[in-house]
Formats: structure tokens, C-alpha cells, sequence
């Protein structure tokens, strides 16, 4: 099976009201994809898919609350409606908790699973039904928190847990059937987006991503990949990959250290009030990145990851490299 380029492509996003989603719909609009633009923030939604159209690109909305399975399939409708159907699905929509386990209450914890795992449910089964026929890519953006837990997001971790097994086993369901779906799931590092600042939390002080953080766009960069190539998934920045490796291969070295580290550095200095968040209504959002946060950073692992051209680069580099290191020795 082979994927559609982007510019032939109608792709479905949903969280694309701000941060990757937000990125992630401009860059496949200037690809020139159709995009179906998806959240709750119908103020926020119509300026992105007019700003959109300024820019000589294609785009609508819907307003939908991924947690509710009749949204998410009034999405599908109005996209078969307006462009005959859609050819990438990408499940993007999260929102974020912090606080000990005991002090989160049970109705918090139901609503970041409605969003975090439910929504991504509804989103790729909505998708497949689709999909099954026509061909296409289901891209579920989770996180390294898929593999590696931490102190202070139980919940959270939780629910990117659950969507990798989800994940996981629906691939090995659509390869049994041999359907034309290619199915991925996207684990970016900590990302410098909106999200801290929409956080529902229980903590003294305002929860903090300790660096590197890295750019929405190196997200990007992985989700578009998986739009046009068939990907199982991806680690977004080295930071992720090294991360899961030490958690995979030493976790009870592992588990000690992020409980003597994590639980200070993802905790700001600056006191906070514990918030509610965007898990039950949204936030004034419509921004990329979160700028209090300093400069994020690119990731090579990443382009390395994405790009052919970019592993021949260094291939050739290295290969230079050692071919000179090689004629030096042999001349003296």
C-alpha cells in the first residue's frame, strides 16, 4: 500500500486549536492538503482556517469534543460532506494532570482519559470504518510517556500506556485483515507547547517540563512523515528515545532516579494556584508554542529519523570522516 502525497491528500486533525495540531495543520495545508480542523474552540477554529485561506490554502472546521463519540463521527460526516472522504486521520487531542495520585479525584481522572485514551479510540475506529475501503494512514499522537512513566502524572502516564496498547494491537488487527490502513503512533519528549499552560493541576507549584524541549515542529515533521510513509512510530527527539531505552533495559535503576529527580524538576519556582485547566471547558489557545519557556530546540535524531536524505548526509559525512582519518594514517 502506498500513501498519498500531501498535496493530494484530506487530512483530518483534531486538538488543532493550538500546539502540534495547530503546527501540524499549517505545515500540511502549505503542502497543499486539504485540512479538516478539529477542537472546541470554535473562535479559535475560525481564525486558524481563515488565516489558512489567506495563505492560498484549503481548510474547514468542526467543533467537537473528542471525548464524545457522536462528535468525533460528526467530524467523518462533514468530511465525506465537503471533500468526498479523507485519507489521514490524526489524533492529536490531549490535555494534561499533575498531582500525587491520591490527591487527583476520580471524575478528573475519568475526563483525562475521555480525551487522552477515548478520544483517540473514537477518533481511529471512526477512521478505520472509512479507511478499510479507501486506504489511508490513522496517526495517534501520544508521547514518551507511552513507554516511560513519572512521578506526579499517574494519570496521564496511564492513559498514553493504554493508547500504545490500543495502538498496538488495532495495527496487528488491520495487518491480520489485510486492510490499506497504516497505522502510527507518534512519542514526542517534552514538547514546548500551550500545554503546561492549559494543565489541570494539584500541585504547590506550576508544573515544568525539565529540558531539552523541543519545537512542535520536529513533531510535525514525524506526523507528516506518517501521513505519506508507512511508519510503526517514532520517537520525537533524542531526549525521548534515550528515555525509553534507559527505562526498557534498567527500570529499577530508572524507577530511583526519576523518583529523586522528576518530582522537583517538573515543578516550577514560581508558586501557582491549583487550576482546573481546559479539561471540561477550553482556553483562550491559538498559539504554537509556549514562549515563557525559552527557545525550543530541533532534533537531529529526529530529521535523521524522518528524512533519507538527511541519514545519506551523515552517512557521507562519516564516511568522509573516516576516509580521511584513514589517508592520514596510511601517509604517515
Amino acid at each position: 500500500m502506498k500513501l498519498k502525497p500531501l498535496r493530494a491528500q484530506v487530512m483530518v486533525i483534531t486538538g488543532a486549536s493550538s500546539g502540534i495540531g495547530l503546527e501540524t495543520a499549517r505545515e500540511a495545508a502549505k503542502a497543499g492538503a486539504k485540512v479538516v480542523l478539529a477542537a472546541r474552540n470554535e473562535d479559535v477554529l475560525k481564525e486558524v482556517v481563515q488565516d489558512i485561506k489567506n495563505q492560498g490554502g484549503e481548510a474547514i472546521y468542526v467543533v467537537a469534543d473528542v471525548g464524545v463519540r457522536e462528535d468525533v463521527e460528526r467530524i467523518a460526516r462533514v468530511a465525506r460532506k465537503v471533500y468526498e472522504g479523507f485519507d489521514t486521520w490524526i489524533n492529536n487531542a490531549g490535555v494534561d494532570m499533575w498531582g500525587k495520585a491520591e490527591d487527583i479525584t476520580e471524575e478528573d481522572a475519568r475526563r483525562l482519559f475521555d480525551t487522552n485514551f477515548w478520544g483517540m479510540v473514537h477518533g481511529s475506529l471512526v477512521a478505520l470504518a472509512h479507511l478499510k475501503d479507501r486506504g489511508g494512514a490513522i496517526i495517534n499522537v501520544a508521547s514518551v510517556a507511552s513507554d516511560v512513566p513519572y512521578p506526579l502524572q499517574s494519570f496521564y502516564v496511564a492513559s498514553k500506556h493504554a493508547l500504545k496498547g490500543f495502538t498496538n494491537s488495532l495495527r496487528m488487527e488491520v495487518m491480520h485483515d489485510k486492510l490499506p490502513v497504516s497505522i502510527s503512533l507518534i512519542k514526542p519528549a517534552a514538547i514546548s507547547t500551550p500545554l503546561l499552560l492549559s494543565a489541570r493541576y494539584y500541585t504547590e507549584k506550576q508544573p515544568w517540563f525539565p529540558p531539552p524541549r523541543y519545537s512542535p515542529k520536529e513533531v510535525t515533521l514525524a506526523i507528516l512523515k506518517a501521513a505519506t510513509s508507512r511508519v510503526r512510530d517514532i520517537y520525537v527527539g533524542g531526549a525521548a528515545a534515550n528515555m525509553a531505552l534507559f527505562s526498557r533495559f534498567a527500570p529499577r535503576i530508572a524507577d530511583r532516579f526519576f523518583a529523586r529527580t522528576m518530582v522537583k524538576a517538573s515543578q516550577h519556582d514560581n508558586p501557582g494556584q491549583p487550576r482546573s485547566g481546559n479539561m471540561y471547558e477550553p482556553m483562550s489557545e491559538g498559539v504554537v508554542s509556549d514562549n515563557d519557556a525559552g527557545k525550543p530546540r530541533a532534533s537531529l535524531y529526529t530529521r535523521l529519523k524522518v528524512s533519507p536524505a538527511a541519514r545519506g548526509l551523515l552517512a557521507l559525512a562519516a564516511a568522509t570522516l573516516i576516509g580521511s582519518v584513514v589517508m592520514r594514517r596510511a601517509r604517515s
